[in-house]
């Protein structure tokens, strides 16, 4: 135990071999430890950057595909009788060219038939077949001893899946079967009782104990004097770009319906573009000016800085941000021109709507007119894609902190195992020391005792 307590760091000798070692092992570690950390650093700078670069790149992306489809950018309609029509904005509405006249003279509706009163819509009605024809579609309708019932009758008509809604309504005495088609005359429906059903399943026959609340009948009007009829009272297949939604039948009363175009909306959206768009230049600038391999977002970057100069609708002349007055400036952020801005505006407002809001019928597409939503969204698909760019750098950046990780871990174990050997030699050399000391002192105390013996 003593030879222990003296043989310890620095004990023996006098020497303070234990902050020797300490000293000795941070003069290895710490360098290189110091180097990793800030390769660590400078990796995790960069994964925030591209983080920072890729939300902004997605939030532009998002904002703007919001504000087409959710119709902020589109030509609002107009209509002069909203008691007669309701018209909604779809994308394809040329306002400048569109104004017509709508006469509504018969709305669209279901056919509906109900049966007689039951006292009990539990109580059998026969078991058998009957066939549900629905627009020359039938079904069969099984009535059989486990859903003998009105009430099973009408859950077995709604299971069918023919298109007819059937339902029981309380009425004085007992119930009733209501049963309503699709609205449209080609959905008129027959419900019959087939041979060898119990003679009670008649009683909910259209042609038998059923009687017709109201037959089906097909919506008509005309539109600048062209007459039109649908199955429905919703019309989104006339007008390009709008969505008609007729109220009333109207005949002899005209109803005017044209568009106004949101030009206050449309500059805004314009100015509100180039800011966003120089906020991701600037997140995307400095995540691809860091050293490493973030530098490829370049070629992010030189395809945002492509949109600008490309094609994005089919007009003739104006069909670019550049057209409506958007350039680039030498620092490669945007800039617009207001005066030119505001000259396109009063020349031909529905080309410069017509790049954000793209027109989609026959003749414009997504290839013809993708519009600047649909462009910016290819590039930020393509860029956030399995080895999209961004994917690509953010593997990069994902191995490269691992790599450091475990560049640090061995560091600190060879550092370990270094100064367990320094301890170890230096604990080998206090001993000596010690006992070097101790034959000294021994030496010397001899030598005095020699001196004083001769002196005597």
């Amino acid at each position: 135990m003593v030879s222990s307590i003296i043989n310890s760091l620095g004990f023996g000798s006098g020497i303070d071999t234990k902050q020797l070692v300490t000293d000795l092992s941070n003069a290895s570690r710490e360098p290189k430890v110091a180097r990793i950390t800030t390769l660590t650093q400078q990796n995790q700078t960069r994964i925030s950057a591209l983080a920072q670069a890729r939300s902004d790149l997605e939030g532009f992306a998002d904002s703007l595909g919001q504000m087409v489809s959710d119709g902020t950018l589109r030509s609002t309609p107009t209509v002069s009788d909203e008691s007669v029509l309701t018209a909604t904005s779809r994308a394809g509405l040329s306002a400048d060219s569109f104004a017509a006249t709508v006469m509504v003279t018969q709305l669209a509706r279901a056919q509906s038939s109900y049966s007689g009163v039951v006292a009990d819509r539990t109580a059998a009605i026969g078991t058998g077949t009957m066939t549900l024809t629905v627009g020359g579609v039938a079904k069969t309708i099984t009535v059989g001893a486990t859903n003998n019932s009105l009430n099973g009758l009408a859950d077995a008509i709604n299971a069918s899946g023919a298109g007819v809604t059937a339902s029981i309504i309380a009425d004085e005495g007992g119930h009733r079967l209501i049963l309503k088609g699709p609205s449209g005359e080609a959905n008129a429906f027959t419900l019959t009782a087939d041979a060898g059903a119990d003679p009670g399943l008649n009683a909910f026959a259209t042609g038998g104990g059923m009687t017709l609340g109201q037959s089906a009948l097909n919506a008509e009007f005309t539109i600048d004097g062209v007459a039109f009829s649908r199955a429905s009272n919703i019309i989104d297949d006339v007008v390009p770009g709008m969505s008609l939604t007729l109220k009333k039948a109207a005949p002899g009363q005209p109803v005017d319906i044209g568009a106004s175009r949101p030009l206050d909306m449309i500059k805004q959206t314009v100015g509100d573009f180039v800011s966003v768009y120089n906020q991701l230049k600037k997140s995307l600038s400095s995540a691809a000016g860091l050293s490493g391999s973030t530098t490829s977002l370049r070629e992010l970057e030189r395809e945002l800085a492509g949109l600008v100069g490309k094609v994005l609708s089919s007009h003739g002349s104006i069909n670019k941000l550049t057209d409506i007055g958007i350039s680039t400036t030498k620092e490669g952020l945007l800039a617009v021109d207001e005066a030119k801005l505001a000259k396109v505006l009063e020349t031909d407002a529905g080309a410069v709507e017509a790049l954000f809001n793209p027109r989609r019928d026959g003749a414009h597409n997504e290839t013809t007119d993708p519009g600047i939503a649909f462009a910016l969204d290819a590039i930020r698909d393509k860029a956030i894609a399995t080895d999209g760019v961004i994917d690509r750098v953010s593997s990069s950046l994902k191995a490269k902190s691992e790599t450091l990780a475990e560049q640090l871990e061995k560091i600190e174990e060879r550092e370990d195992a270094y100064r367990a050997r320094l301890e170890k030699q230096y604990g080998s050399l206090d001993a000596r020391l010690a006992a070097f000391k101790a034959t000294q002192t021994y030496l010397e105390q001899q030598i005095k005792l020699w001196t004083n013996q001769g002196n005597d």
